[in-house]
């Protein structure tokens, strides 16, 4: 049995954000994303954790919001440290004593053993595990039949808002920044099982956009699952000019290492990126000179893409490919602080993602994504 089959990860089932005031956050998910509401916290619960939760989905793509009740609970404590972000990421697995068992014989370090919660909607198994990625829990499910959303969530009869009119998918990756990146691989490969999918590194000397022109760079490493498939790409500052980096920032707005976006996958990214912008979702920049360097890079891949480059500039959204006939497109909402003009929005932001045979993590972007953050970065004063 493969390492990473023997945990019995089935999928990625939710990532579990913690906020200070739910209301904005469900706003923006509803109400702008088009997402359903699909349940809260019953007042049980709530009163019990000293905090409540709303879960909301598109496609397979689930989302818990959870904001505190309590400055002693899990989300008020978390938020004593950090702006609002990712606490907590939840995978459904075969059997949460196997994996527990696994995990323990690896070194892992668990919160607690295995606790079962049986209620109305059937049974319910669960652990949680320390992770490298800062205060941010691991947490591994088994369902056992269970129907329910999570267990002390209250599923609506009906799901209120969205209806998913941008055609979201999945999510196709999670991306996290750390200061180095040798422990979480380390972590990712012994306790988890997970092997190295893909990998880039490069320094933007040319660049002159960060103070004094010198530019910055980051290392990338994505780890994976091939069980289940679930990508994990993970960042760390390059030097020189370490403390210049996108990468670097992110840390020191986040308070510590973290979740910087998740990719979510989309039918039509062209067809839809222009009513996101009309639904008052805004998106990193893309440079003008990357347009112009477009056409040769795809000619050196032997790409021929479907799209129109002058539709793809005027909306601003990356390409990328492997070889021919297989490319991706992409694109990059603003952070939270961004989007929700308050800096405890937290550094967080959503990739939107379109694979055309694709299944890579769009290298040839890399750059141009490192640099329209850090135009964003300079243009608030914070590189």
């Amino acid at each position: 049995m493969a390492r990473s089959e023997a945990l019995g990860i089935r999928r990625l089932e939710a990532v579990h954000f913690l906020v200070r005031d739910i209301a904005p956050h469900r706003q923006f998910w509803v109400d702008r994303l088009d997402f359903a509401w699909l349940g809260a916290s019953d007042d049980t619960a709530a009163a019990a954790g000293g905090q409540r939760s709303h879960v909301i989905e598109a496609g397979s793509a689930r989302y818990i919001l959870t904001e505190p009740l309590s400055d002693d609970s899990r989300a008020g404590r978390f938020l004593s440290r950090h702006p609002d972000g990712v606490g907590e990421l939840i995978f459904e697995v075969d059997s949460a004593d196997r994996t527990f068992e696994v995990i323990a014989e690896r070194g892992g370090t668990a919160v607690a053993d295995p606790e079962t919660v049986t209620d109305e909607h059937g049974s319910y198994r669960w652990f949680s595990i320390t992770s490298p990625f800062g205060e941010v829990l691991f947490t591994f499910a088994e369902r056992r039949g269970y129907r329910g959303l999570l267990p002390g969530v209250r599923t609506f009869d009906t799901a209120r808002g969205g209806r998913n009119r941008f055609g979201f998918g999945e999510i196709d990756h999670v991306t996290s920044n750390f200061l180095t990146l040798q422990p979480m691989l380390l972590w990712f490969r012994n306790v988890l099982g997970f092997e190295e999918y893909w990998g880039i590194e490069f320094h933007t000397d040319d660049v002159a956009v960060s103070a004094g022109g010198t530019g910055s760079g980051l290392k990338s490493t994505v780890m994976w699952d091939p069980h289940s498939g679930v990508k994990f790409a993970n960042n760390e500052p390059r030097r020189p000019h370490f403390d210049r980096s996108q990468i670097y920032t992110f840390v020191e707005d986040n308070n510590g290492p973290g979740v910087q976006h998740t990719a979510l996958t989309i039918a039509d990214i062209v067809a839809t990126v222009g009513d996101m912008r009309s639904a008052g979702i805004g998106f990193m920049p893309t440079p003008e000179s990357y347009y112009e360097m477009l056409p040769p890079r795809m000619a050196e891949s032997d790409i021929e893409i479907d799209e129109d480059i002058s539709t793809l500039r005027e909306l601003e959204i990356l390409v990328d490919g492997e070889g021919p006939g297989k490319y991706l497109l992409q694109i990059f909402c603003k952070d939270f602080a961004g989007l929700f003009e308050d800096k405890q929005g937290g550094p967080f932001f959503l990739e939107i993602i379109q694979r055309k045979g694709d299944r890579g993590f769009g290298g040839g972007n890399f750059r141009a994504l490192f640099e329209s953050i850090e135009r964003e970065q300079k243009a608030v004063g914070r590189v």
